[in-house]
């Protein structure tokens, strides 16, 4: 592993981050070599290289931040066409070569690499104690929170929490050593940052949704540790009492608007900058839609045919799914609106609403009968924690540490009145309760960065997934052994680099 950011990688970064997290001066003229760490700019260029290093191409940026994740029934893709890293992992095929893989591997680690490097100097730096521990606040969230999603992709990892010389090899460390320095990190965090919303910065809040959502998984697959839901329900609540956050925006203007009132934390984007998010607008839209100027979609991610027909019927469901597609005509100004399932469609499929427009339309610009332009690069902002998470955590949580109670029913009935759902039916049992909390998390963050995947890892439901898929997706080859399937492997160039580390099982 590369332990070391380079000055010039942060020099780089800083100029493209500028563009989307206002900074008092600019950082650049400050940043050399012989005064480095030694100004609030010098520690600013640092901390915003780190999340640069996290939201760029080839890390949260695009569509491969979420390959592994393809096995979950919220995602599927084109059975043919350039969609072969994604394709595998959707059959349970994928294997360490995969090329897209590398994406969910080594930008979580050049982001903690940086936040290394700024909590090793962030002390040396001449400013104030209260600016200095808000930078070193930032890092260990993000160190904690991209230790978490390396956790649940990847398993044992090593634990790299200081600078290293780059010929030094750690071993993996187990799952639970991972789990309680996530922990340790997140809980620094919550002390070093303050409550107000600052956009592209984590809260004190944001460490303890993420927390909670911490504790949740860890009373799951694999360490099943049950007492840890008490401990997330406790969390969450701390979210929920602050009143900081809300659902008041409507479904679907949280994915064509920034930061909305229930953006807990979100990665900034602008393509303007060079920082394009491209996880929304061309992505999510169907090969045979081509818009007027002849831009024309790129058939990567929709969900899977039965995850689209077992949605509840309500509002949220309307605005997620796309199903109605714009076929361009022959005199390529007019088109004829064809149901997803029709023969005249490429994939027959249903495709997601949410994710095309971008930022008010610099992804799809449509109108209800006309394609008007398809972009790929847009300036949403990806929203990593968002509000109703944390009622669902909370709502689960709560079941399973004590029973439903009013209060788990009011969080989950919460994201269901938004949703256009009646309440849920009181009296259920804590399986019965626990099982509808999941379900509304599937539909509630349908298509959003592995949401439905960890769910399904962390309570093993790969078999009943399956089983439920239409004969028509791409197929899983007989005598798959779905228990090895919950972990993507160690990327095959990693296993190179660290002959001592022995390969997930099954790859």
């Amino acid at each position: 592993m590369k332990t070391k950011y380079s000055l010039l990688i942060a020099l780089l970064t800083l100029i493209v981050f500028a563009g989307c997290q206002k900074l008092s001066e600019n950082p650049k003229a400050s940043l050399t070599p012989q005064n480095y760490f030694k100004t609030q700019n010098d520690l600013d260029a640092s901390v915003a290289s780190m999340y640069i290093a996290l939201a760029k191409d080839g890390s949260w940026g695009f569509t491969s931040k979420e390959t592994s994740y393809f096995g979950s029934d919220d995602y599927t893709t084109d059975p043919g066409l350039n969609k072969a890293d994604m394709r595998d992992f959707d059959r349970l095929s994928g294997g360490s070569a995969n090329s897209s893989l590398t994406s969910e591997w080594n930008g979580p680690w050049q982001a903690i690499y940086q936040a290394n490097n700024v909590l090793a100097n962030y002390s040396k730096v001449n400013s104030t104690d209260e600016l200095k521990n808000a930078s070193a606040g930032q890092c260990y969230f993000i160190r904690g929170l991209c230790y978490y999603y390396l956790v649940r992709t990847f398993g044992p990892l090593p634990l790299v929490l200081t600078n290293l010389d780059l010929d030094v090899r750690p071993p993996r460390a187990d799952v639970g050593a991972v789990y309680a320095s996530i922990i340790s990190d997140l809980q620094n965090a919550k002390k070093l940052l303050g409550p107000d919303k600052s956009q592209g910065r984590p809260s004190t809040y944001a460490a303890s949704a993420c927390l909670a959502d911490v504790y949740l998984t860890m009373a799951g697959w694999p360490l099943n540790q049950a007492n840890n839901y008490a401990l997330a329900a406790t969390e969450a609540n701390i979210v929920i009492q602050s009143g900081v956050f809300n659902l008041s925006t409507p479904y679907d203007k949280v994915f064509t608007t920034n930061n909305s009132p229930e953006s807990i934390f979100a990665l900034q984007y602008s393509v303007v900058a060079g920082l394009p998010n491209r996880r929304f607008g061309s992505s999510n839209v169907p090969l045979d839609e081509v818009a007027i100027d002849g831009s024309s979609g790129w058939d990567d991610v929709y969900p899977e045919i039965n995850f689209f027909k077992n949605a509840p019927v309500c509002s949220r469901t309307d605005l997620t799914f796309y199903t109605t597609l714009k076929l361009r005509n022959a005199d390529g100004k007019t088109f004829t609106l064809t149901p997803w399932n029709s023969p005249a469609t490429h994939a027959q499929h249903p495709y997601y609403k949410k994710f095309r427009a971008g930022l008010n339309g610099d992804g799809v610009n449509e109108s209800d009968t006309q394609l008007l332009s398809i972009q790929p690069s847009t300036n949403k902002a990806t929203d990593i924690i968002r509000y109703p998470q944390v009622l669902l955590d909370y709502a689960e949580a709560v079941a399973m540490s004590g029973g439903p109670n009013a209060a788990a029913y009011s969080a989950i009935n919460t994201v269901r009145a938004r949703a256009g759902e009646l309440p849920l039916t009181p009296g259920l049992s804590q399986t019965a309760f626990r099982d509808a909390v999941v379900k509304e998390r599937a539909y509630e963050f349908a298509g959003e960065f592995g949401m439905r995947w960890f769910d399904i890892v962390r309570l093993q439901l790969l078999p009943a997934v399956i089983a439920a898929r239409d004969k028509s997706e791409n197929v899983i080859p007989p005598g798959t052994n779905v228990a090895n399937k919950y972990l993507a492997p160690i990327p095959y160039g990693e296993m190179t680099l660290n002959p001592q580390w022995k390969q997930n099982a099954g790859y």
